[in-house]
């Protein structure tokens, strides 16, 4: 394929954002040395915001070396579904009555289990609800775990490099968590209608070895944390609050069930969060603030990256389609860590004639990669957007998370190649 001047801008832009994004952690650090530019410092410090920032650079050079019209046409060529989904199903997700009721649910379990109760649910946190995505999609399973294991995990005194490796065993469980069904997971949905790889396929090619390598992951883990763990501190935020009837933990269950039932819809399922946000206002004394900003700021990355990925096909597409299968797992694996792993499958889906165990292996290492940086999975940029106030300087760095991610992203990979 012949290489335009503007492909060649447009890689050089995403790399520019790839940069932006390992650097994120330092801006912060500028701006608490630099009090008098720190808003400026912080905003470009926000992970969420670089590729929405980069993604706009992008468009204005777009209409100043081509055209406005040109630059236009692109733009609304983009297909943002995701980014309308993560942001709705993260506000719906995050409401209080799912989280008390999901909150009971695993209270319940921990209770029956034979360990001190805050190490079963930091247990629960990091297997169960990263597998139950595979239900609830990853964007609603990533934003449950990250607000419920919060107050345990991802909080000032716990020592910086056990938040790093739970982080990191989070991200990876919920991106290789989804993959028992055809929906749930990004980069599986972006090839099940052309391979005709339906749920029961998925659960017995790749779920049972997903589940392997998530209880691994997180046993691990929560037998490193066990001596800081120590009792949520959510009841006491929650103390003076009328406690929430089932029949409206019920009623927010449904709505973010309808929202997961229509994810390739938008027109239903914002048509639901506006009945949603009604809704939560005719009975505001069961709720708390909804995270409307955090959900803003997380499809405002989403749709950032989607107008950047774009224009890089031209070089992604020829290195996926000359490796071979076990090549090809690497070298998905390591490309995730540079590009959203659902880019990266859908790619996959547009080369005819690949072999069915080519396709498991790109799909394989496409979700085994998916925890190693914010871009790698959608569902990351929720996460980090919901914890990383409980880091050093309320960042989450891009090495940290690297190192962090290695040990279970090198789990997963080893149960997808059995």
């Amino acid at each position: 394929m012949e290489t335009t001047s503007m492909q060649a801008f447009g890689a050089g832009i995403f790399a520019l954002a790839l940069l932006h994004t390992f650097t994120a952690k330092y801006f912060e650090i500028l701006a608490h040395r630099h009090p008098r530019h720190a808003g400026l410092l912080h905003l470009m410090g926000e992970v969420e915001v670089v590729f929405g920032f980069w993604a706009l650079v992008l468009v204005v050079a777009m209409a100043f070396v081509s055209s406005g019209k040109q630059a236009l046409t692109y733009v609304e060529s983009r297909q943002y579904t995701e980014p309308l989904f993560v942001f709705v199903v993260m506000v719906v997700a995050a409401s209080r009555p799912v989280l008390e009721a999901v909150g009971r649910l695993l209270a319940a379990l921990a209770r029956l289990a034979p360990v001190r109760t805050p190490l079963a649910l930091a247990w629960l946190g990091l297997a169960v609800v990263p597998i139950m995505g595979s239900l609830i999609t990853e964007p609603a399973a990533m934003t449950l775990a990250a607000l419920m294991l919060a107050p345990q995990i991802f909080r000032k005194g716990m020592p910086e490099w056990l938040k790093y490796a739970a982080l990191g065993v989070l991200f990876v469980n919920v991106s290789i968590g989804g993959t028992l069904t055809a929906y749930a997971a990004p980069p599986v949905l972006m090839v099940a209608t052309t391979w005709q790889w339906d749920s029961a396929f998925m659960a017995t090619t790749f779920g049972w070895r997903a589940c392997l390598a998530v209880l691994i992951n997180s046993t691990v883990v929560t037998f490193l944390l066990r001596s800081h763990l120590r009792d949520a501190d959510a009841g006491s935020a929650r103390g003076h609050a009328k406690p929430v009837p089932w029949v409206v933990s019920a009623i927010h269950l449904a709505f973010l069930a309808g929202v997961v039932a229509f994810a390739h819809h938008p027109v239903v399922f914002i048509g639901l969060f506006l009945f949603f946000l009604g809704y939560t206002q005719a009975y505001e004394h069961y709720q708390n603030p909804l995270i409307l900003k955090q959900g803003l700021l997380v499809g405002f990355f989403l749709a950032g990256l989607v107008v950047l990925g774009g224009m890089q096909q031209w070089w992604l597409q020829p290195i996926v389609s000359t490796l071979e299968p076990t090549a090809l797992f690497f070298g998905a694996l390591a490309l995730t860590a540079i590009t959203d792993n659902a880019a990266l499958t859908y790619l996959g889906s547009l080369i005819a004639g690949m072999s069915d165990h080519a396709k498991y292996m790109l799909v394989a290492g496409s979700v085994a990669g998916g925890g190693l940086t914010v871009i790698a999975n959608a569902p990351n940029p929720a996460g980090v957007a919901l914890l990383r106030r409980g880091f050093d300087d309320d960042s989450i760095g891009t090495v940290g998370l690297i190192l962090g991610a290695l040990p279970p992203t090198m789990m997963a990979a080893l149960f997808f190649l059995l």
